[in-house]
């Protein structure tokens, strides 16, 4: 990993706990993965190409990328002429959200969300609120029931009242269409994978605001590496939320971000939908070696039976052949 920190590593790696839960748990996968058949990495060759490298030199199992998986699925449904409802979330979806970015402008709306298990406290999310607020930009904000951890998220009055007919509230929100959405033009999120790739997908620049686990890593290349976010600091102010959104909405910054965000969407549709496309035909030989494992087993299965009936047919015969000479003996 290039020019990394020790503040980028996973939480879980900087841990000074021994018996920490999470650090543990990552060995134990690290041991396994080395024992796997394969590995199959929701990403692609472009993105990662380094990394992978690296991955590859240390690592037998063969290392297939198959993502961005959303992109690669409906390409599939579509060429192969498939109805699919395939989709997961922990929170119930609230779809009228599409009907306030109806009429808004082109890449004049901010979402916020900070994924389904991340917390923060109250004053925490009243200073993004203020932050948003202040920014005067129109905003898209997942409120999740349980975001404040130990107790309800308050925001003050004030600030609704500031945020009319500019800022919609939701408890969550298909993130994936609304990402999409061409009123969309920036995203504040925790840098979980999946918005992370999800964001790339749509085209959509990044403010960075990590919690926990490999978010702190996710964000490093979305700022560092691949060009398309800022991160805001972990003890968040408004001040900092304001002139970043105004940043990354009206900015010179924000601008060159749009602009490689463009770029890496090319890019993940390149991939999952060419011919020749990385993760297209990584995904072509990984449904190859399934099939050769099929076949193997099968053959293995087979042969084993093939033993048993001998087994059991020579037994049989032994069986017979005992009976016969006590007979003998007997006479």
């Amino acid at each position: 990993m290039k020019n990394v920190r020790l503040k980028d590593f996973p939480t879980f790696v900087r841990t000074t706990n021994p018996n920490d839960i999470m650090l543990n748990y990552g060995i134990r996968e690290a041991k396994r993965a080395t024992m796997a058949s394969a590995i199959i990495l929701n990403t692609f060759e472009d993105l990662e190409g380094p990394i992978l490298d690296a991955m590859r030199s240390i690592l037998n199992p063969p290392i297939f990328t198959i993502g961005p998986l959303s992109l690669l699925t409906k390409h599939m449904i579509k060429e192969n002429k498939l109805y699919s409802t395939l989709g997961s979330n922990l929170w119930k979806e609230e779809l009228d959200c599409f009907d306030w970015l109806e009429g808004k402008r082109e890449a004049s709306v901010v979402y916020v969300n900070f994924g389904s298990i991340t917390v923060m406290s109250n004053e925490h999310l009243v200073e993004f609120a203020w932050g948003l607020a202040n920014s005067k930009h129109e905003f898209l904000w997942v409120i999740r029931g349980d975001l404040v951890k130990g107790e309800s998220a308050v925001l003050p009055q004030e600030f609704m009242e500031e945020i009319k007919g500019r800022g919609m509230l939701a408890t969550w929100c298909p993130q994936e269409d609304v990402l999409c959405h061409p009123a969309i033009g920036g995203f504040l999120t925790h840098s979980g994978w999946n918005s992370t790739i999800e964001s790339i997908v749509a085209g959509v620049p990044m403010i960075s605001w990590p919690f926990f686990s490999e978010q702190q890593t996710n964000c490093r290349y979305v700022c560092g590496e691949w060009g398309l976010g800022m991160e805001i600091d972990s003890d968040v102010k408004r001040e900092e939320v304001e002139q970043q959104v105004r940043e990354l909405m009206e900015g010179e910054k924000g601008e060159e971000m749009r602009n490689k965000a463009m770029d890496w969407k090319e890019s993940a549709f390149r991939a999952t939908h060419e011919p020749n496309g990385t993760s297209s035909l990584n995904f072509q030989k990984l449904v190859h070696e399934h099939d050769r494992y099929l076949d193997r087993r099968d053959e293995i299965e087979r042969g084993s039976l093939l033993k048993q009936l001998q087994l059991s047919y020579f037994k049989q015969l032994q069986l017979v052949a005992y009976q016969k000479k006590t007979k003998e003996e007997a006479v």
